[in-house]
Parts: structure tokens; C-alpha cells; sequence
């Protein structure tokens, strides 16, 4: 099909939800991506962080492939292989004691709200369910994940929003204190607020957090969706800033490409789900599980290591260009947060870099990049080499 023929079927048979850039993906190799006019672009999306192993890789497809011709669902009644290894694999390396598999960021996040509220309703009875997270903060889309979101523009039209969330400011414990009360049960978090603009919170806040949390019996709840599987340059970004939380969670890139999430939980709160109290049909699934489990198997030291430094590289090229509609670069490992100046917007700057061949997001105000954590020095250099010559 032609680029006009797909977007003839998408106005007319797909809900407009979205604002699409006018490029129509037909395959991909590593992280270069190919139109169906044959265009080539840089990807330096990952499909919002979610293709970490890039396209096409030939141990992820071999995973895929073989657990498809043996077993590619089967109901949550009955065990599994690919599931309970990677249980196994998530929980020895993220220091977590059990795993709740779920298919997506919002599912996963909804999840851990559960779970925080059945566990302080089992210690200490109804009337302490409030959870505390922060302004500027993004944990999804279903009717709760958006009351937990602490962006006006995002609790609009879909009333009435799921009672039971304050908000604080970020960095700032006063504002955690000031908004807490004897109904909290929980403070949640990104480390990383991805939508918001990829601002990083101070590791000594969140380690205040944490202690506060601690001194007060509520649960740590950090929302690792975005910031988790190698995309800061740990397995979780948790582990870069000397914390365990109580309870994680996580989706994107933990499948390479396949929907697939969970919530992991510690020693505190590893009981709280019994029997009939939550559930998912999907979840678990032994694709999605065998595609996540080589995820993490490639993802192992070494390569985390090489995450961190060609997220370096691509912060430190960027600055360098010093050209006049960017400024600052922020984030962790390949989560990438570029400040925008001058006349143009965000949106506008990524129109021009996408229709120039550089497959890139925008969060908050600024840019964001998020490419495959398998990228290519050649793959760096060519997207850095676009958005020089379309930006300068």
C-alpha cells in the first residue's frame, strides 16, 4: 500500500486520537527504520522507548518465533514455562521478592495502586488509601492512572477522576510533608518524568522520600515504565540511586516490542495479591515472556555500560553543535531531554528532523530521544549529522 492509501484508511476507519507525523513504517534493521516508499530514517524514538533491542534482532526474533510454533497463549489457570523464568530473571537482578505480569505501562501502574491500597487495608483497615505522587508526573492513561497524574491538562473531560491522590512538588520534601496525612498509604513516582520533560528528580530527595516512607509505614512505589530495562543505564533506574523500593513497575521495553508490563513487588507487600484479587487475561503471556526473557539476557553489565556512555556521546555532541533553537541536554543513559529556545516549538522542531530523516519525540516543552539501547556508533553519528544540518 501506498503512504496515501494508509492514511485514507486510518482518517476514515481509526479513532483520531492521535496527531501523526506523515511517515508510514514498513520495516526496520537495528535502529534504522524503512517507509513504504523505501525512505530511510534514524530512529532515535524506539517507539517511545519500547523497541529496546531495536528492529529485527536476531535473537529476539528467534525467541519469538520458536515460543509461536509451540505455545502462543495459554490462560493464567495453568503454568507456563517462559513466564516463571523470567520471574525468576527480573527478581534476582531488581533485588524484588515476586512479580505480577501485566501488558502495559497504565495496566502496571494500576496494578501497584492495588496493590498499595489492599496492603494498607490489610494492616491497618479502610480510611488509608491516599497516595502521594508528584507534579509533573505521567503514569498513564486508564480513568486512575490519570487522577495519579499529577498534570492539570491531563483531568479534564473523563469525570468523575478515582478519588484518593495529593500531589507534591518534585525535589521538594516540604511539599511531600505538607501534603501528607494519617489517609496515606503510599508515595509513587518516576525517577525519571519522562512526558513531563525527562527531568531526573536529586538522588538526595528521593532518598528522603524513602526514609520518610520508612518512618511513616507507607510504600515506596516507584513507576519504572518509561525509565526501566536498561534505558538509563541500569537494569532500573532504582539501582542508580541508592534506594529499594517497595513496590516497581514496568512495561515498554521490557518485551522489545510486544506489549507486555508488570509489578514487582518486595518482601513488605509480596502476600498482598491472593487468590481472585487481581487478574489479567493476558498477562504472562509465553510470547511476550520468551521475547522479554532474551531482552534480558542481552542486556546484561557490559552492555548497560555501553548504554551510559553513548548516552554521553549523544549529550555531549548535541551541546557541542551549540545551535541557536537548543539548549541543555538532560536524563540518564539513552533518555534524553533537549531544551528548546528561540522561536519554534518542540513539535515543530521534530517535524522538520522527521521529514530530514531523524525519527524524533518531544516531551514536555522540549525534545526527547529514546533510541534502540542497541544503536550503532555509525546509527548516533548519521541521526546527530541530520540535526545539524536540518537545525543549524
Amino acid at each position: 500500500m501506498t503512504f496515501e492509501e494508509i492514511k485514507a484508511l486510518d482518517e476514515q476507519y481509526v479513532m483520531q486520537s492521535y496527531t501523526r507525523f506523515p511517515v508510514a513504517a514498513d520495516h526496520g534493521k537495528g535502529a534504522t527504520v524503512w517507509d513504504v516508499d523505501g525512505r530511510e530514517y534514524i530512529d532515535f524514538t524506539s517507539g517511545i522507548g519500547v523497541n529496546s533491542l531495536g528492529y529485527a534482532h536476531p535473537l529476539w526474533l528467534q525467541a519469538v518465533t520458536e515460543q509461536a510454533g509451540k505455545l502462543a497463549h495459554i490462560c493464567n489457570l495453568f503454568y507456563a514455562e517462559p513466564y516463571a523464568k523470567l520471574a525468576q530473571k527480573l527478581c534476582t537482578r531488581a533485588g524484588m521478592v515476586n512479580v505480577f505480569f501485566a501488558n502495559s505501562g497504565a495496566e502496571s501502574n494500576e496494578g501497584m495502586i492495588k496493590l498499595a491500597r489492599k496492603w494498607s487495608f490489610d494492616k491497618y483497615g479502610k480510611g488509608r488509601g491516599t497516595v502521594i505522587t508528584l507534579r509533573n508526573s505521567f503514569h498513564g492513561r486508564t480513568i486512575t492512572t490519570l487522577a495519579a497524574t499529577g498534570q492539570d491538562k491531563f483531568h479534564d473531560y473523563f469525570f468523575p477522576f478515582t478519588e484518593g491522590f495529593r500531589y507534591a512538588d518534585a525535589n521538594d520534601l516540604d511539599s511531600v510533608a505538607a501534603v501528607a496525612g494519617h489517609d496515606v498509604c503510599a508515595v509513587m513516582m518516576e525517577l525519571v518524568q519522562g512526558e513531563g520533560g525527562v527531568l531526573p528528580l536529586d538522588q538526595p530527595f528521593v532518598q528522603e522520600v524513602a526514609a520518610l516512607c520508612a518512618k511513616r509505614d507507607w510504600l515506596l512505589l516507584v513507576d519504572e515504565v518509561q525509565t526501566g530495562v536498561g534505558r538509563t543505564g541500569t537494569l532500573f533506574a532504582f539501582q542508580q540511586y541508592g534506594i529499594q523500593p517497595d513496590v516497581v513497575s514496568f512495561a515498554k521495553g521490557i518485551a522489545g516490542g510486544l506489549p507486555f508490563g508488570g509489578v514487582m513487588a518486595g518482601e513488605k507487600c509480596a502476600r498482598v495479591f491472593t487468590s481472585g484479587t487481581h487478574g489479567t487475561t493476558f498477562g504472562g503471556n509465553p510470547v511476550a515472556a520468551a521475547a522479554a526473557c532474551q531482552v534480558l539476557d542481552v542486556i546484561d553489565g557490559p552492555f548497560l555500560d555501553r548504554v551510559q556512555e553513548k548516552g554521553r556521546y549523544l549529550r555531549e555532541q548535541i551541546e557541542g553543535m551549540n545551535l541557536p533553537c537548543l539548549g541543555k541536554t538532560r536524563g540518564l543513559g539513552l533518555m534524553i531531554g533537549v531544551e528548546v529556545t528561540g522561536e519554534r516549538s518542540n513539535r515543530e522542531l521534530a517535524a522538520r528532523l522527521i521529514e530530514s530523516g531523524l525519527l524524533i519525540l518531544t516531551a514536555g516543552p522540549g525534545l526527547r530521544l529514546l533510541p534502540p539501547l542497541v544503536i550503532t556508533q555509525e546509527e548516533m553519528d548519521k541521526g546527530l549529522a541530520i540535526l545539524r544540518e536540518t537545525l543549524r
